[in-house]
């Protein structure tokens, strides 16, 4: 009994020794091997975004005036464009070649503008000392610090984990490859992080403005084709000289044809002669019969 005892004590110390020669994790490594998250403290991380809708004096030189104090607070003009919408229009003859035209169109403008997120309120408090009057303006925080702190941690898992891998003696290709993602998956954490900070330094605000309907009147080209031709004096004569001209071209095409008309000439008195001599028989026939009766 014993002896079977000692026996069985050998074998479980020989397979214990494999098992921890062949890789096999106890608890003991388990718990010094497990991921410890680092309490990490992390800046708030806002993003703000604005909105503003207003009505100018003119489109253009608010535009110009936005522009210099988005450049003295330090930020940057990421889109603009100004749009006309033509409202009416009326155009009528002044002289012969020219005529006086009258446009009503409503101007709008739009601005989006990359500013530090500091000056973000007196920037937007600049802005209604311009407007003549502000129709909409509303502004959006986004906390992104969960989100910042869920990238560091994942990107400083990923290059921990791409370095265990990387010290794994076999080659294999399948390792290199789990390796490479890793770190493509790291190095994205890190952009999206750098983009956060980004967006949290510079806010982002959308300024829509317009001006009153504007009418504007100009002298310009009169286009229609009718009042540029000739007089009624002029206009007759030509038409007659141009009438014989297209008699002349009758005649000649006419002469051209000159065998038809001869063809028709004789056909026509043909069937003439034919017509008279057909009418004389009838007429003979219907004299002989009215004599027989009687």
């Amino acid at each position: 009994m014993k002896r079977n005892i000692i026996a069985a004590a050998i074998i479980l110390t020989i397979f214990g020794c494999n098992s921890k020669k062949e890789g096999y994790v106890t608890d003991s490594d388990a718990e010094a091997k497990e991921i410890q998250i680092p309490d990490t403290v992390v800046a708030d991380k806002i993003i703000k975004t604005a909105d503003m809708r207003f009505r100018v004096k003119d489109v253009q030189n608010t535009k110009e005036k936005l522009s210099q104090i988005i450049r003295s607070e330090g930020g940057t003009v990421a889109e603009f464009s100004i749009n006309s919408t033509i409202q009416e229009t009326d155009k009528f003859k002044l002289t012969a070649d020219s005529s006086k035209e009258i446009t009503s169109y409503r101007t709008d403008g739009i601005l989006v503008a990359k500013i530090p997120a500091q000056g973000l309120d007196e920037f937007t408090n600049a802005i209604a000392k311009m407007a003549v009057f502000v129709n909409s303006s509303s502004l959006k925080l986004d906390d992104q610090s969960i989100n910042y702190l869920a990238n560091q941690l994942k990107g400083q898992n990923r290059i921990g984990a791409s370095k265990q891998i990387g010290k794994i003696p076999s080659k294999k290709t399948a390792n290199i490859t789990t390796s490479m993602n890793l770190s493509d998956e790291s190095i994205d954490r890190k952009i999206d992080n750098l983009n956060i900070d980004a967006k949290v330094k510079f806010s982002t605000i959308t300024l829509n403005f317009y001006q009153d309907n504007t009418v504007k009147t100009m002298i310009v080209a009169n286009d229609n084709l009718y009042d540029y031709r000739p007089a009624f004096g002029n206009r007759l004569w030509l038409n007659i000289v141009n009438g014989w001209t297209i008699f002349k071209e009758i005649i000649l095409a006419l002469a051209n044809l000159w065998m038809l008309v001869l063809v028709g000439v004789v056909a026509f008195f043909t069937i003439r002669y034919f017509v008279r001599k057909n009418k004389v028989a009838m007429e003979m026939a219907t004299r002989n019969m009215m004599e027989n009766r009687q």
